[in-house]
């Protein structure tokens, strides 16, 4: 608990010293975000407002979770980082890094579509075979690779998947939800908060699989999982990013992620999903960026089969829009879905310990 409250702790206050700062040199430098011509009238205002503050959420997380783990060691309460916690690192890292290239042609080019869609999925194609890789080897001194090449839900479940299928179907997760992500931040403050209340969830998952660990106790229901704290670590460090994000982020936003922060975090929650165990009950810790995905997939199905629309607009937040809705109001409302989502994820994480 001392490195999850350490991790926040720092990443909130790094994150909250730069972004003033960050959005001063934006707004020197004139790197705003470029908005879409077909989009909600009431967004062209957000022209010029400045992008890319997913780089602070990142350095402050990083700062946030490596500066946890320093001081840990120098008290001797705690360890160093683990390899568990520096692959899902580097996966947030990477993505970010992708999404950074992404956002500076946008600013550069001064258009609103950045790389090219080939070139971005070669980008995130990298980034996540590596971390799908990496997670299957190097296994600690019980045999616990980082994560297993299996499918999972509450636990791992099913036979093991040749490594390539593993690689592949890791890939799907990592690309579909950092995707997922970056549709869902289209509103002031909406991708944050949805973010935020699913870095809770797996801050609680990692504190109880470290206490229901095979390792402390080989019980009938513990939880191979190598690194469980670290990993509560890393999502604390990075909820105190993106809770230092959203202070600037909260309508009228001062300054947007960007693909930057988008690509990062989703990468980051999907990267979480895979070393707890728990990637299918990602569809309800993610519940929200699920919901806004199918409706732009419905939209381009209905229309490519019928020529109708089903939403005014896609995705589904700027249909709301369009309908009337008050910015705030979707946002604070689609918070609320989201927390009804990862409510029931963790509830379900429970059941199997409930006394019957």
């Amino acid at each position: 608990m001392i490195g999850i409250s350490l991790a926040a702790a720092l990443s909130l206050i790094v994150s909250m010293a730069l972004m003033p700062s960050l959005i001063k040199l934006l707004y020197r430098f004139k790197f705003g975000q470029e908005v879409r011509d077909d989009g909600p009238e009431g967004h062209k205002t957000k022209q010029g407002t400045p992008t890319m503050g997913g780089v602070v959420i990142i350095l402050g997380a990083v700062v946030g979770y490596f500066g946890a783990h320093g001081i840990m060691l120098a008290t001797g309460t705690g360890g160093g980082p683990t390899l568990s916690g520096l692959l899902v690192v580097f996966l947030f890292v990477g993505m970010g890094c992708v999404g950074f290239l992404d956002d500076f042609i946008k600013i550069y080019k001064r258009r609103s579509l950045g790389l090219r869609s080939g070139a971005k999925m070669v980008g995130q194609a990298v980034v996540g075979v590596g971390f799908a890789y990496g997670v299957t080897q190097f296994p600690n001194g019980y045999g616990y690779t980082p994560a297993a090449p299996q499918l999972s839900f509450l636990r791992d479940f099913g036979p093991p998947l040749m490594i390539g299928l593993f690689v592949l179907w890791a890939l799907f997760l990592i690309v579909g939800f950092s995707n997922a992500v970056n549709l869902t931040d289209g509103l002031d403050g909406l991708a944050t908060g949805a973010v935020i209340l699913s870095l809770v969830a797996y801050i609680i998952i990692g504190n109880w699989q470290l206490r229901q660990s095979c390792v402390e106790a080989l019980t009938a229901n513990c939880y191979q999982v190598r690194d469980p704290l670290d990993l509560a670590v890393v999502a604390a460090a990075v909820l105190g990013s993106c809770t230092a994000f959203l202070w600037f982020n909260a309508p009228p936003a001062k300054i947007f992620m960007g693909d930057t922060g988008s690509l990062a975090l989703g990468g980051l929650v999907v990267g979480l999903a895979i070393t707890t165990r728990t990637q299918l009950l990602l569809l309800l810790i993610g519940g929200l960026f699920v919901i806004i995905t199918l409706s732009v997939m419905v939209q381009i199905a209905s229309f490519r089969l019928t020529g109708k629309r089903v939403l005014r607009m896609a995705p589904l937040q700027h249909h709301f829009e369009l309908k009337g809705w008050a910015e705030t109001t979707i946002v604070i409302r689609f918070w609320i879905i989201q927390g009804l989502f990862v409510a029931i994820a963790v509830g379900l994480f429970y059941l199997e310990w409930m006394p019957r």
